[in-house]
């Protein structure tokens, strides 16, 4: 089984020797890394070409900033080359630090599985750990249907995931339209062999001003458009057809029910037996039954009226 660790970076040069020292570090090293950069402006490739020795590089440097979605798709296009479907492929962040023992960790707990993930302390701009647990930070479920994750719902970071490189049949190209890569692959791991979550924390997932996660920054009829946006990518993708029916019934139904939505003060009363029947679903994150009803009556609101009277952006 080979390793590959796909990194993308730009202007990292900050916190990039120490994600790159984490690396050296492992305890099951890599057998090839595949580090894109997007046009950075400081030092960050010459940061990487000093590692050359110490790790296997090979360094692709775009001459303009295309975006981090087009340096993670050139690295796993890249890997796609390289690798037979049993490897592993690794996603990376030019600023976390990876705990030693993770390559070893996930490639001895994936199993059959196309798919694993793991947990992650979280720290500072100064390295200092701010939470012992990103998943009970950010109340992520640990497995979510197929249906849930096409409402556009994710509880999968790439940058604590690990995948089997024959998953990169079906989650290449990345469509156009997604808006996240690695919210993309765990759809695709759910049409192959699965995915699954483990307990153990593979890295310190750093959070600070310049990498501030854009969900949260988005207001909530934003969040919807975005969800309407996946949606409608995955309908029109090569994956949709790998779907079972009930799943693609419940695409279909869903992306006409964020348009209705969109398009009116409120829905039909005929809309209850399908969303009651597929809350959980729709809203995964929410545990308590109260907060559950509550969702459901907010269902038949659409997002002009609940901008004009509810407060919502």
């Amino acid at each position: 089984m080979k390793i590959c660790i796909t990194l993308a970076t730009y202007n990292g040069e900050k916190y990039l020797a120490q994600m790159l020292d984490s690396l050296v570090a492992q305890t099951k090293p890599a057998d090839v890394i595949i580090a894109v950069d997007d046009g950075s402006k400081d030092s960050t490739c010459e940061i990487l070409e000093r590692y050359k020795d110490k790790l296997p590089l090979e360094i692709t440097k775009f001459e303009k900033n295309r975006g981090h979605r087009a340096s993670f798709s050139t690295a796993l296009e890249k890997a796609r080359e390289l690798l037979a479907n049993d490897d592993l492929i690794f996603l990376a962040d030019q600023d976390d630090i990876w705990a030693p023992n993770k390559i070893e960790v996930m490639s001895q707990k994936i199993g059959d599985n196309s798919m694993i993930f793991g947990d992650a302390e979280i720290i500072d701009g100064d390295g200092v750990v701010t939470e012992s647990s990103w998943r009970k930070k950010a109340e992520i479920v640990e497995q979510l249907s197929q249906q849930a994750l096409l409402t556009g719902y994710t509880n999968v970071t790439g940058c604590m995931v690990a995948f089997k490189a024959g998953l990169l049949k079906t989650a290449l190209p990345i469509p156009q339209d997604v808006p996240v890569h690695d919210q993309w692959i765990t759809l695709c791991a759910t049409a192959e062999n699965g995915y699954r979550a483990i307990a153990d924390k593979v890295i310190q997932y750093r959070i600070h001003e310049s990498n501030a996660i854009g969900e949260g920054n988005k207001t909530w009829s934003e969040k919807l458009q975005t969800n309407l946006q996946w949606a409608k990518a995955v309908r029109g993708s090569d994956i949709f057809e790998k779907l079972p029916d009930e799943s693609r019934q419940f695409l279909n139904k869903f992306i006409q029910f964020l348009e209705l939505r969109f398009n009116h003060a409120f829905l039909s009363p005929l809309w209850f037996p399908w969303i009651v029947r597929n809350a959980r679903n729709i809203y995964p994150q929410v545990t308590s039954a109260t907060q559950m009803i509550g969702r459901i009556l907010f269902s038949f609101v659409g997002v002009s009226t609940a901008k004009k009277f509810f407060n919502k952006k």
